[in-house]
């Protein structure tokens, strides 16, 4: 593993995901909790090794990708967040979840802020996007603490999506 890919915050390390967290993945994506809102939903078990696998080709392919999220205290997994391309063609886009025990704590603002800065800085992406629910009120209030703006919107199934950007200048 690269250490160049691992980063910290006052309170996290971030470390590219591999194999060893498909336990934690599994218990985290399958908790309705955690995984209700987001787009696609909760997943069962089979569904996230594959995304897992994909999540890890992703490091090789792009150079960035999903970060397991755990204290630097105990060590203990608090969550995911990182770079994905997203499906529909709007770009790279970050992503984040944590376990229901474990939000409202900013775990996931001092993660998106780490991420977008490694996006950006170490990347060289000039633009990231996020897509939250419109009614994903948590999800929004994070996305705006890292600043990033209200840019589009679209409905998929019935559900309104905003979309949000941050974008940076090239160096």
């Amino acid at each position: 593993m690269n250490p160049a890919r691992h980063l910290q915050t006052g309170r996290l390390l971030l470390r590219p995901v591999n194999w060893r967290d498909l336990r934690n993945l599994i218990a985290l994506k399958g908790d309705p909790r955690a995984y209700a809102p987001m787009l696609g939903g909760v997943r069962p078990p089979l569904v996230v090794a594959e995304e897992l696998a994909a999540e890890i080709a992703d490091w090789s392919q792009f150079g960035y990708g999903i970060f397991a999220l755990h204290t630097r205290d105990t060590l203990r997994f608090v969550g995911v967040a990182g770079l994905q391309d997203r499906a529909d063609g709007r770009g790279v886009g970050l992503r984040f979840a944590l376990r229901p025990e474990e939000q409202g704590h900013g775990f996931a603002s001092e993660a998106a802020s780490a991420v977008l800065r490694f996006g950006h800085e170490r990347c060289g992406l000039t633009r990231i996007v996020a897509v939250a629910r419109e009614d994903n009120i948590g999800s929004r209030q994070v996305i705006g603490a890292v600043g990033m703006i209200d840019c589009d919107s679209f409905t998929r199934a019935g559900v309104q999506l905003l979309v949000f950007e941050s974008v940076s200048n090239p160096p």
